[in-house]
């Protein structure tokens, strides 16, 4: 007499995107650089992949800022918000 074998459940994380969706072309495109410079100021590229938009923005934000944190400021400053 044995016991029944439980069901394992593996759970999967969730990992960040790395390409976010461009707001003047509407396709998955954006990239996000951080650039980390000495000191307390860090400097975000933002650059669409798309060839025929081409849009490319430089931001400074906090030093604990990850891609997605640059990529909502971006948003609020692109729409104005």
């Amino acid at each position: 007499m044995g016991r029944r074998r439980r069901k394992v459940v593996k759970v999967q994380k969730k990992k960040l995107p790395k390409f976010f969706l461009c707001p003047k072309c509407n396709q998955q495109s954006i990239r996000i650089e951080i650039l980390d410079k000495n000191g307390e100021e860090k400097r975000a590229i933002i650059r669409c992949g798309n060839t025929n938009c081409g849009y490319t923005r430089e931001l400074s934000i906090k030093p604990y800022f990850k891609e997605v944190d640059v990529y909502c400021q971006f948003i609020d400053e692109f729409y104005g918000a």
